[in-house]
């Protein structure tokens, strides 16, 4: 993405979003301490057990891209190591994995964001080519050129035709938050509850 690109948290986003753009919570950061991503999506599709158009997408994908990749339900990895390390040296973003990677220490000692299924230690081959297109990642259905925000809270991933609008609009909610005391959040939340205790028909109000 473009310096410009608002940093936006996925919980802002997921205010604006709905519940099938954000993805199955199952997919997290591999390591503490992961940065936030934000970065155009490179969808990527492989055969079950096979990693070969996964490898294949580190050398085809856009420095900033955020490789996102349905490993076909396999436990087998889709990466290790080096296959980071050489993502990271072309400028790849991140790696968004419904599946597992390899040599999390590697990774970790590298800086180098994965969120992914978890750990296994033996990878899959690389024999079976797929036409790429659309990918199911997490539940989510994802296009190349969508936009990925990813952090500890969650991966959220906005159709590129309204990523725009949608990170601009989480960006004034965050900056209409930051300068709102919690005296004033709180008294507009109880005016919420208030109104919503009503309306179920519970008249019993909330103590001071």
């Amino acid at each position: 993405m473009s310096d410009s690109t608002p940093d936006v948290s996925p919980t802002s986003l997921a205010d604006l979003v709905g519940e099938d753009r954000i993805l199955d919570p199952a997919i997290r950061p591999l390591w503490d301490g992961m940065p936030r991503v934000t970065g155009p999506a490179y969808a990527v599709r492989c055969a079950p057990g096979d990693n070969l158009m996964m490898h294949t997408a580190i050398y085809r994908a856009e420095p900033g891209s955020v490789i996102v990749v349905d490993s076909g339900g396999a436990r087998l990895a889709v990466a290790g190591g080096n296959v980071c390390a050489v993502a990271q040296r072309r400028g790849i973003a991140a790696f968004v994995v419904d599946g597992y990677i390899r040599d999390l220490e590697e990774v970790r000692e590298m800086g180098f964001p994965v969120f992914a299924r978890g750990v296994f230690p033996k990878p899959g081959g690389k024999n079976v080519v797929l036409p790429q297109g659309d990918t199911v990642v997490g539940g989510v259905t994802i296009r190349t050129g969508d936009v990925v925000v990813a952090d500890e809270e969650g991966i959220v991933v906005l159709e590129a035709a309204h990523a725009p609008e949608l990170l601009r609009a989480a960006e004034d909610r965050e900056d209409a938050e930051a300068g709102q005391s919690l005296d004033d959040w709180e008294r507009a939340h109880r005016r919420k509850i208030q109104a919503g205790l009503v309306a179920g028909g519970d008249t019993g109000g909330l103590p001071d």
